[in-house]
């Protein structure tokens, strides 16, 4: 689960920065160089990047799709990894004078657009602010042509739904000449946080600062959920398999009847005869973790190394990813240690009472 979780992560990576600044009420703000500088100022920030994003008709002739333009400035590819996942013609929105177009590839399949072949350019259609009192309905829209320069892919959800211009070309398509709809933010490895408790308490209310897990929480919540629930069914499992040990202690309790006795009257408290027994359970419960660890711990090496398992051509990766964390070894030894010692706890509180007593 870690490793389908950091996937996942690295995928929403490329498209959302480690802050987004956007406003509490309406969707356009005005990101003046008063407020940019005081965001500069903020200690763990490295780039800032302006951007503007609505939706809007795109056509090529006949063939025309409802997608996401968002406009991007020339930070915009140091915030997010946008340019890896370019796979054919070129990035090419750092040119704020050039009016180019970066597609999804299933808009890009929709409009009919081939990069590698030569490309009509295609039309962007967006409202007109306010209200006209133009008969003519191509006067209720503005229009702005772009030349297709490349095409992104990452999965559907991006795929279908977005498409990049630059921001002077965004601005002059949602007809918002001094506005934005969101200031993207990267920052220095490990300071995201606490830049955006900082950002948040300068910037007030009347801003949300949001990092990438909050930006999607509904889908990273999903996968922590779906983590917890794959521990507890496993976490049962383990109970089950205690009953292996209180198995073992019980026999062995019994085979000991005359040890135990023997000891009793030489001397021993019940608490010492107890103590014996509950070392022996955490003996076994505790070889076992250990070599269980282990074997899980080789397991994941050779998935990392050799990707035994593998998935269909239909998915984002082509092998199940594997990502080792030091915490969740700790997490399943204590809980094995913990199950294990309830396990013991029984035979040898029941059994070396009723030896003991008679």
């Amino acid at each position: 689960m870690n490793g389908l979780t950091g996937t996942v992560a690295n995928l929403y990576n490329v498209f959302e920065p480690d802050l987004k600044i956007t406003v509490a009420k309406g969707k356009y703000f005005d990101a003046d160089d008063k407020l940019i500088s005081e965001i500069k100022n903020i200690d763990g920030i490295k780039v800032i990047s302006r951007t503007l994003s609505d939706k809007a008709l795109l056509k090529n002739g006949d063939k025309q799709t409802l997608v996401t333009i968002k406009g991007v400035d020339e930070n915009f590819s140091k915030v997010a990894e946008i340019e890896t996942s370019v796979e054919d013609g070129v990035y090419g929105l750092n040119d704020p004078q050039k009016k180019n177009i970066l597609l999804g590839r299933g808009i890009a399949n929709q409009l009919q657009v081939n990069i590698r072949e030569f490309v009509n350019e295609l039309s962007i259609f967006s409202p007109v602010k306010g209200k006209s009192g133009s008969l003519n309905p191509d006067d209720n829209f503005n229009q702005v042509y772009c030349t297709p320069t490349g095409v992104f892919s990452l999965n559907d959800e991006f795929d279908f739904q977005f498409a990049f211009v630059n921001l002077e070309t965004a601005k002059k398509v949602f007809d918002e000449p001094n506005k934005v709809s969101a200031i993207e933010v990267l920052c220095e490895k490990g300071k995201y946080e606490d830049v955006q408790i900082v950002l948040q308490e300068k910037l007030g209310d009347k801003f949300l600062v949001k990092n990438r897990y909050q930006l999607n929480d509904v889908l990273f919540k999903t996968l922590e959920t779906e983590k917890l629930a794959t521990f507890i069914i496993l976490a049962f499992i383990l109970i089950i398999a205690t009953f292996n040990i209180i198995g073992a202690l019980t026999m062995l309790i019994i085979e000991k009847r005359k040890d135990i006795k023997t000891l009793h009257s030489m001397g021993a408290s019940t608490a010492f005869i107890r103590n014996i027994f509950m070392r022996e359970g955490f003996l076994i419960t505790g070889i076992g973790a250990v070599i269980g660890l282990l074997i899980g711990l080789l397991v994941c090496w050779l998935q990392m190394q050799f990707h035994l398992v593998k998935f269909g051509d239909e998915f984002i990766i082509p092998y199940y990813p594997i990502d080792i964390q030091v915490k969740d070894f700790i997490w399943i030894f204590g809980l094995i240690m913990l199950i294990g010692f309830f396990a013991a706890l029984y035979p040898v509180r029941v059994f070396t009472k009723m030896d003991l007593v008679h």
